[in-house]
């Protein structure tokens, strides 16, 4: 009953308005809106300026795209701990992050790096380098959907989620924190400061220091990870005109014995099941480790020529590390009776990137009407070069009971370390953005961007070398209408272009070949809305994304892909925000995609199947999201939420599946004062057994958090 009056509800509140991209932002804790201004209490901003959507700082009601934003209250208010959390929060998005993918996301029927995911608008192309970390130095994270390569460059096709960090700024002397303490015995504690350095005559320095750590034994039997983020900035104002910020993001995790899924029961077809006794099994070695060090450098310097005409420079510097050690592949025998390790493998991702991008924004006026401008050069060189070493079958262990063993006892695994392939990747850009307003209600808004890709891969072992050289036009043309001064409706046509086999950060010899760039298209129109004299606020938009000379994972031979021709999408994304009563809040969105392969022909063991119709692995149809909060009195809140994922598909065949899944989660917080707030929050209630991935070529499913309940106190001084 509980789960279909929630249900019910979510249905309802994704409905009571057309929608597809509001920023999920639920109220603070003591709702302050009367009935003299009922649009404060939704707390959804479609006049918010949105860097991610465009260099123009249009907010979301004039950008002629599904742009999503999630920022630092909406995090606090849903309990956000890292970026997957932050992520799932927005229409359509499902995120999770297996170790050996990173930071997966699907989105808009596409997945991998088919979506950009950005730091501080900067692509790593490669989505390993997107692990979760904690989602305290994040300001915000920013979704534009649909084909994207005109903002960002290559890829993007299904579209873009950008991690902005906190910077310094003028907004005053502050001090914060947080300390909370959950099942598994999972702490988190993290504190910031921001603070003006001098006052007076001459250039004002503002700086700000943000750090946190988490540390967990993890749901899973021996997986623990602690991760610590620091994040310092500091803001120069030189002179009016001219002001630099420096910032610096060093990121470090470690997790030992990292969890790679837990392994499906025999036959592998129809739904996939797992023995739900053993599911907190872990069939990695004992002293299996994935770590990672990242760190960051921006020097962000702005030039006012005057109020019209603003300049940018951003040189941005990172290195990783990534190392894994681990044994990753369980499969059950026939009767179910034991199970067989395998997949030994050690490697080492060292990767560097370089660049520097300015940026050049002018408002003016075209043949008379209102125009504005942004024209801009990119140049970014990534180079990566990893360190492999794999071995096959292992041994095999009774599900009920066994040895872990150790890393070394894989034979071959003592072996030196050595290269294996080393990628360049150097990247050549230049864009233009105008908006053209015209009429007073119609605005014209048109991208171009051109990238020359400049490709070099090493196989060290092979002692070959190839190298290729690609050059990309990508772009967008939208109109966005204003049919009253609370309802705009656009239409947008944009395009995109990929390198072959997904990203080039990674890529084989075999990956890259002869293969042209993937293109794709996308034709969206949708809606942006404030109703009921602003009680509600809510986005729509339907879509149409085909994708041409795609490569897909080889659902037989791992590391491998093949082109599969053609892929299209089609889809709605739906979401809202309702204030219901003055102490009741409803917020949700709903998204229904169809993707399906229009050519792909996949061949296993020499024989050659045709995958027309089929859905790619790993996507689901419908994704939803629920928040209700309810203020008892002023200083106490309590809230429910919902999550629903449609079932999955585990092959290229469709012959098998993963369930869908519904969580609910409940929360309740307090004021002590103005500047402290305890809460507490369970989730996943009904403590449901869910796979949020499904490892295509292992068929393992990588199952979500239990029910778990964590408290909280955070505190705000200013």
């Amino acid at each position: 009953m509980f789960r279909s009056t929630t249900l019910a509800l979510l249905v309802s509140s994704a409905t009571c308005a057309w929608a597809q991209d509001g920023t999920l932002t639920l109220p603070t804790s003591t709702v302050n809106a009367t009935a003299d201004n009922p649009k404060q209490a939704t707390a959804l901003d479609l006049d918010q300026a949105i860097e991610s959507g465009s260099r123009l700082n249009l907010s979301a009601r004039e950008n002629p795209a599904s742009v999503s934003v999630a920022d630092r209250k909406t995090m606090e208010r849903i309990g956000a701990r890292n970026f997957q959390d932050v992520a799932n929060a927005l229409p359509g998005v499902n995120a999770s992050a297996p170790p050996g993918w990173g930071g997966y996301v699907a989105y808009r029927g596409f997945n991998g790096a088919q979506i950009s995911q950005l730091f501080n608008g900067i692509n790593l192309q490669y989505g390993g380098a997107a692990r979760p970390v904690g989602a305290w130095i994040y300001d915000r994270v920013e979704l534009l959907g649909g084909p994207s390569s005109f903002l960002n460059g290559s890829g993007a096709v299904g579209g873009s989620l950008n991690v902005i960090t906190k910077l310094a700024n003028r907004d005053g002397d502050t001090s914060e924190g947080r300390v909370s303490y959950g099942r598994y015995d999972t702490w988190e504690t993290a504190v910031g400061f921001n603070k003006a350095l001098n006052s007076g005559d001459g250039p004002r320095h503002y700086a700000r220091l943000d750090y946190s750590r988490t540390n967990t034994n993890g749901y899973i039997d021996r997986q623990e990870n602690g991760a610590g983020n620091l994040a310092f900035s500091l803001l120069s104002d030189i002179n009016d005109q001219l002001s630099h910020t420096l910032a610096i993001e060093y990121l470090q995790e470690q997790e030992d014995s990292p969890y790679w899924g837990t392994p499906v029961l025999q036959p592998l077809v129809g739904t996939l099941h797992i023995d739900k006794h053993n599911r907190f099994n872990n069939y990695n070695v004992e002293d299996g480790r994935y770590e990672q060090r990242t760190r960051w450098l921006r020097s962000i310097t702005d030039y006012r020529f005057d109020d019209n005409t603003q300049l940018r420079n951003t040189f941005y510097h990172y290195n990783g590390q990534r190392d894994y050690r681990n044994l990753e592949v369980y499969r059950y025998n026939a009767d179910n009776s034991a199970i067989a390790r395998s997949g030994g493998y050690r490697q080492r991702h060292d990767q560097h990137v370089n660049g520097d991008r300015i940026e050049l924004t002018h408002q003016n006026q075209l043949f008379g009407l209102a125009s504005d401008w942004a024209f801009g050069l990119d140049y970014n060189s990534n180079q990566q070069t990893n360190y492999p070493l794999s071995k096959g079958a292992f041994d095999t262990v009774d599900p009920n009971g066994f040895e872990p063993d150790h890393f070394l006892d894989i034979p071959g695994m003592d072996a030196p370390r050595s290269k294996g392939r080393s990628t360049t990747t150097d990247t050549s850009s230049a864009f233009v953005e105008n908006r053209t307003r015209l009429t007073d209600q119609l605005s014209l808004v048109s991208a171009l961007r051109y990238d020359h890709i400049d490709f070099d891969v090493v196989d060290h072992v092979a002692r070959t070398r190839f190298d290729r050289r690609w050059d990309a036009f990508t772009g967008r043309l939208g109109l966005v209408y204003d049919l009253t001064s609370d309802i705009s409706l656009y239409t947008q046509y944009s395009t995109s272009a990929e390198p072959p086999g997904g990203t080039l950060t990674s890529a084989s010899i075999s990956q890259v070949g002869d293969f042209d760039l993937s293109t794709g298209r996308q034709i969206e129109v949708g809606s942006k809305l404030d109703f009921l004299d602003g009680r509600g606020s809510a986005t729509a938009a339907a879509y149409r994304i085909v994708r041409k000379d795609i490569s897909v994972p080889s659902s037989t031979v791992p590391n491998t892909t093949e082109q599969a021709g053609q892929q299209t999408s089609t889809g709605i994304e739906l979401a809202t925000s309702f204030k219901v009563t003055p102490t009741l809040l409803a917020a949700g969105n709903f998204s229904w995609v169809n993707a399906e392969y229009d050519e792909f022909n996949e061949t296993i063991g020499g024989v050659v199947y045709s995958r027309k119709g089929k859905t790619p692995v790993n996507i689901p149809d419908r994704v939803a999201n629920l928040w209700l909060t309810y203020d008892l009195t002023p200083g106490w809140q309590i809230g429910a939420d919902a999550r629903y994922v449609a079932s999955v598909y585990a092959n290229t065949a469709n012959t098998s599946w993963v369930p869908s899944y519904t969580v609910y989660g409940l929360s309740m917080t307090h004021d002590l004062d103005k500047q402290v707030q305890l809460s507490a929050r369970l989730r996943n209630l009904t403590d449901e057994v869910y796979a949020r991935f499904v490892h295509q070529t292992n068929t393992q499913y990588y199952l979500g958090e239990p029910r778990s309940l964590e408290f909280a106190v955070q505190w705000r001084y200013f």
